[in-house]
């Protein structure tokens, strides 16, 4: 268990440690604790996931929070609330939950999109989800959690009341100042101020726009842009968003409704995502849309299809459509095909080879650089203002943003007055009360890979390996040893990755091999009998004659097979 550096053994401490999410956008995962530093409660804030860093991460589907300080302690921990259904929020909790073992606590629809996910992947694993009312207030060990709505770009996006005997903390989860969202109710700006007014130890807060002025469009303006761009379009219209988005579904179907068009939805995160909006009363039972199948029962001036795959996902929808390889769906010269969303940093060269097959195909593409087709479900600087006018806290650490966000998120809180900001990183204990915010103490954190179904270390794991065969390549040597204990001359050599010849037109091949006899010939025939300094041997001398003919020095495996006598 964690010793606090700053800490007096017996002393009743409000503390907050985050997992992940901090100098990061995504993987959020965060903890509060109460109690002395050797008897703490926790309770867990969400449980997300982030998306691999391409070349730095080959093969790699996911990446997950390291939760190993929490599960040493899990007898401690009361439970984990969810503030809302998007995947860098919820997206761990079906691999990560068997580590913990508490209960899960979220609202009607975030329950539901997590059973759906349970359905479909859960092999067969039963999770304790406890449906909390919108709005609600429950006991979770001792903590007192308010469910606060906020506005974001996914129904029932909530901010969280925590009180405890040290004083009322509110994380704000992802949020924004919508006074016209289309789906749900604005942001309870009303009852964060009754908090404000009360006292708020500490806010921690969402930074995504912290470096963006003004403030954000509403999701109503979005509607309209889509409805006229529909309206005007004479051939097929072709609409990619967040599946999650339910507000954006149900202005897409609205806008092809309104312009005598049949609505057809392709994807199975879409259709999945419908489903759950009209079991939980989001979307009305009525909602009505083709499936892809029916394509081509219709003219090309009659439907508008919702699809998957904004972000360049190469098994989504839209990644077949543009290489021309989905099986119901095909576009062609004139289409139009709308990107209603914002590309994730890091997809920019997958959404762009997906945009230029589409041209490719003589389709006319709307990004959010043409027109209003997007906003962001974040606060920009005005509304973070709002917020901390509202809610007065005496501490403020920002949250959900790379270190510029967090920065800037923490100079607007000094300048709307917050008395104390603390600037932390995934793994920072830091002590909210009694007495000013400070770091006390850091906890172990890290990255989990998913890889295909595994689950495997970020630091020491195959991933790294893969790393460095990407950069260097492989040689795979098998030598054989006789009965008696000697190293026959001939190897078996093969290259991966590697060069074929060296500068003067050399075979690579030849220089390994040569570098073996070399090797094998200065041994001493007893030394010849230890297998591993064998190949420890082997191995340095290939690396180096490689790396004297190439200037890269490549991963070199080698197989030592003992013969009969």
């Amino acid at each position: 268990m964690m010793q606090g550096r700053r800490s007096e053994a017996g002393r009743n401490e409000l503390v907050f440690l985050p997992l992940g999410g901090i100098g990061e956008i995504g993987m959020n995962c965060y903890l509060y604790g109460l109690g002395p530093p050797d008897d703490r409660q926790w309770l867990m804030v969400d449980l997300g996931i982030t998306f691999p860093e391409g070349e730095n991460d080959p093969g790699i589907d996911v990446i997950l929070p390291d939760v190993r300080f929490i599960e040493e302690q899990r007898g401690s921990l009361a439970g984990l609330v969810l503030t809302h259904g998007h995947e860098d929020h919820l997206g761990a909790v079906i691999e990560l939950w068997p580590r913990l073992r508490v209960p899960i606590y979220a609202t009607p629809f975030t329950a539901a999109l997590l059973k759906s996910k349970l359905a479909e992947y859960g092999r067969g694993l039963q999770l304790p989800i406890r449906e909390v009312k919108l709005n609600a207030r429950f006991e979770a060990g001792p903590f007192a959690v308010e469910m606060i709505n906020v506005s974001h770009s996914i129904p029932e996006s909530n901010a969280l009341a925590l009180t405890t005997p040290l004083g009322t903390i509110v994380h704000t989860g992802d949020w924004k100042l919508d006074p016209s969202p289309v789906m749900g109710a604005p942001t309870n700006l009303a009852r964060l101020a009754e908090l404000g007014a009360g006292g708020v130890v500490a806010m921690v807060c969402d930074s995504t726009n912290a470096l963006r002025d003004g403030r954000s469009p509403s999701e109503l303006d979005v509607s309209r842009t889509l409805g006229k761009i529909i309206a005007e379009a004479k051939r097929r219209v072709v609409v990619t968003i967040f599946a999650s988005n339910v507000g954006r579904i149900k202005a897409v179907a609205d806008a092809a409704r309104a312009a005598g068009r049949h609505l057809l939805v392709a994807g199975r995160a879409m259709h999945r995502m419908i489903e759950v909006a009209i079991e939980t009363g989001h979307l009305p039972q009525g909602f009505r849309y083709e499936d892809q199948n029916r394509f081509t029962h219709f003219h090309a001036n009659e439907i508008v299809v919702l699809c998957t795959g904004s972000q360049g996902e190469p098994r989504a929808a839209l990644a077949r459509i543009a290489a021309d390889e989905h099986p119901d769906i095909s576009l062609d010269r004139g289409d139009l095909v709308i990107f209603s969303s914002r590309t994730i940093p890091g997809n920019e060269r997958a959404v762009g080879e997906i945009q230029n097959r589409l041209v490719d195909l003589g389709c006319t593409l709307v990004t959010d650089a043409d027109a209003l087709v997007h906003v962001t479900g974040h606060p920009r600087r005005d509304e973070l203002k709002e917020m901390y006018a509202a809610v007065k806290p005496r501490i403020a650490i920002p949250m959900h943003g790379e270190a510029r966000h967090l920065e800037e998120n923490g100079k607007l809180a000094r300048a709307s007055g917050v008395k104390e900001v603390v600037s932390v990183r995934n793994g920072d204990v830091v002590r909210l009360a009694p007495g000013a915010g400070e770091i006390i103490d850091e906890a172990p954190v890290g990255r989990i890979f998913r890889d295909g179904n595994l689950l495997v270390p970020s630091e020491n794991g195959p991933v790294r390996e893969r790393r460095a065969m990407a950069y260097n390549g492989v040689i795979a040597i098998a030598l054989a040893q006789s009965g008696r204990g000697n190293i026959a001359p001939d190897a078996e050599v093969m290259l991966d990755g590697v060069p074929t010849e060296d500068a003067e037109g050399r075979s690579m091949t030849e220089i390994v091999h040569r570098a073996i006899e070399g090797t094998v010939a200065s041994l001493p025939r007893d030394r010849q009998r230890d297998v591993e300094l064998v190949r420890d041997a082997v191995r340095r001398a290939v690396r180096a004659a490689v790396g004297d003919a190439w200037g890269k020095r490549p991963i070199v495996k080698v197989l030592v097979a003992r013969l009969p006598k």
